[in-house]
């Protein structure tokens, strides 16, 4: 690629025009991690239903609805499914979001903003024990469309 898509040649930024193609089913899958200290993921597995890790994922799955609302030139999609899961292993928590659509683009930036938010909200809810965590590797898994 050697042209931004949203720049045009005059070097405005401006929303592709996707009137032209063709709707198809999309699906676009990312990922975050948020590491953190051992003792830290010990208390989040140890929470019970309804807990820090469950706040996470409804905020992944309202942030991916909105992220027209919060990424400027994204186009509003209608999204037909959204899934957010969250693993705590030794020292981390492991975001995987499933965004899918069926529109004429895709659905990475919904994806990534739940993966993002839901990293944001882990780290809101531990932050008052554990100063050090840090939220990495936020990067789109994948993107298919049929």
């Amino acid at each position: 690629m050697t042209e931004l898509s949203h720049v045009a040649e005059s070097g405005e930024v401006r929303m592709v025009d996707v009137g032209g193609k063709p709707v198809s089913r999309r699906r676009a899958v990312a990922a975050a991690r948020v590491r953190m200290a051992p003792e830290t993921a010990r208390v989040l597995r140890e929470l019970p239903k309804g807990d820090a890790l469950v706040t996470a994922q409804l905020a992944g799955i309202m942030a991916a609805k909105r992220t027209a609302e919060l990424i400027p030139l994204c186009h509003p999609l209608p999204l037909t499914h959204v899934d957010v899961s969250l693993d705590v292993s030794e020292d981390a928590v492991e975001i995987v979001a499933t965004a899918e659509t069926t529109a004429q683009t895709g659905v990475e930036m919904e994806a990534l903003t739940a993966a993002s938010v839901a990293a944001l909200t882990v780290y809101d809810m531990a932050k008052a024990v554990d100063k050090a965590m840090v939220i990495e590797d936020v990067h789109l898994v994948e993107k298919t469309k049929s």
